[in-house]
């Protein structure tokens, strides 16, 4: 699958579903591990638990085994690294805690 089918397919589950405040980040050229990771607010632990369990049905009807899966075991973060994609599902509180989405928008700057 390529990598801009595999970040929408998390998309579209992730909406169908009901997650919330869905984010894609490009990350391509901040980090070696991923090209994009999405991030995504859910409901509840127990929301984001299914959100992850939706995720990896799809990739695994598409013939994908993530690498891995962390947090399923009541969490408010849960992550879900599918290789070229990695998703963060976050509680609310979580999800503000954190502040992903500022970490890494920060821009890249060559030092001399």
């Amino acid at each position: 699958m390529q990598t801009e089918d595999l970040l929408n397919m998390v998309k579209d589950v992730l909406d169908e579903r009901k997650g919330q405040n869905i984010t894609v980040l490009n990350v391509i050229g901040k980090t070696s591990i991923t090209d994009y990771m999405v991030v995504v607010t859910s409901t509840s632990e127990r929301h984001a638990k299914a959100l992850c369990q939706y995720v990896l049905e799809k990739a695994k009807e598409n013939q994908l085994t993530p690498p891995g899966v962390e947090g399923l075991q009541g969490s408010d973060w849960v992550l879900l690294d599918l290789g070229d994609v990695v998703l963060h599902i976050f509680t609310a509180k979580a999800r503000e805690f954190y502040q992903l989405e500022k970490l890494w928008s920060v821009e890249i700057t060559e030092e001399s």
